[in-house]
């Protein structure tokens, strides 16, 4: 097995660490350092907890949020007709 070693500055090791870990997966069997590994938490927390389907992102999206500009107009459209 190959082995390739990086001199990298105390400022920096946390980010080259971090970059190495997140190399696909399977590629680097082990990473060593002489310095301790710390694992970070990450900053972002996300609030809902659910997998968004294609079918409810995009254009396909009614709540009309994301909708195209036709989508928008076809909308704006509508409510016009509804309150006369």
């Amino acid at each position: 097995m190959n082995e390739i070693k990086l001199s990298v500055e105390d400022k920096n090791i946390e980010t080259v660490l971090t970059i190495l870990e997140n190399l696909k997966e399977g590629l680097i069997t082990k990473i060593e350092s002489n310095s301790p590994l710390k694992k970070r938490t990450p900053h972002y927390k996300p609030t809902v907890n659910k997998i968004i389907k294609e079918e409810e992102s995009g254009t396909n999206d009614r709540s009309g949020k994301y909708s195209s500009a036709a989508a928008y107009k076809q909308r704006l459209k509508n409510t016009k007709v509804a309150t006369k």
